[in-house]
């Protein structure tokens, strides 16, 4: 009986009454070599095409089977690699200077897609698992997060651990960019966009003015003001009585 191999570390499984007197050798390449590699193997990946295969042997050392790669290229451009269409977790430091993919094979060594893959940034180190044939992120949720330094602008932080600091680091200046604070140190004229209208306004911050170029209806002391510029032209209590400051027609056309 021949050996086979297990479908995901490509470990060799000698068949039934084989290798007599030999055995221990493949034994020990199954355990010291191939099954290191899987849990805590390193290698480094030198991709020279746009799409590239990770090694994948039986029985033998390989690329795919490591926990940690490595990659760096010489194509000049973003790349991706492709690892077996099977289980695995890997770490993937992306030490080249491009955008790495990593994805799955359709079929072992080939470059087609099987499902999502994960891009990793020039830099940067990431954990990533696959069923076989999408990657994902291994870690999708941190409970809590301290970090020994403040986070970079250009990591989506402000580079800084007070207000003050951030809004220098963001280039924001108090009473230019963004409005002082209430009280003494107020400052400014800021512009609001409302959408809708005054009548139909429902947030905390309802308009109680309807103004146009040279009307306005203005609420004060429970009454509605009808003005024509600054001048009170008629008014509506609440009991509705209305007054006019000129004649009121009825059945008049307007």
């Amino acid at each position: 009986m021949s050996s086979t191999y297990s479908p995901n570390l490509r470990i060799e499984l000698i068949g039934t009454g084989d290798q007599s007197g030999s055995w221990g050798t493949t034994t020990n390449t199954n355990l010291g070599t191939l099954i290191e590699d899987g849990i805590s193997g390193y290698v480094a990946v030198s991709v020279t095409t746009a799409n590239q295969a990770l090694t994948a042997n039986n029985g033998t050392a390989d690329q795919a089977r490591n926990a940690v790669l490595a990659l760096t290229t010489t194509t000049g451009a973003n790349f991706a690699v492709y690892a077996p269409p099977t289980e695995k977790t890997y770490t993937v430091y992306n030490a080249s200077a491009y955008t790495a993919t990593i994805y799955n094979s359709t079929v072992l060594g080939n470059t087609t897609a099987a499902g999502a893959g994960v891009a990793i940034p020039t830099g940067k180190t990431v954990t990533v698992w696959t069923n076989g044939t999408a990657f994902v992120f291994q870690n999708n949720h941190l409970s809590s997060l301290t970090l020994a330094t403040d986070l970079a602008i250009a990591d989506g932080g402000t580079g800084a651990s007070s207000a003050s600091n951030a809004r220098t680091n963001l280039g924001l200046t108090i009473g230019a960019d963004v409005p002082s604070p209430t009280g003494t140190g107020a400052s400014g004229t800021w512009a609001i966009n409302v959408t809708g209208n005054a009548a139909t306004a429902t947030s905390a911050t309802n308009a109680t003015n309807l103004v146009t170029a040279a009307f306005s209806v203005v609420e004060s002391g429970g009454k509605l003001y009808f003005k024509y510029g600054a001048t009170n032209i008629a008014s509506l209590d609440s009991s509705g009585n209305f007054t006019s400051l000129a004649n009121v027609t009825a059945y008049g056309t307007p």
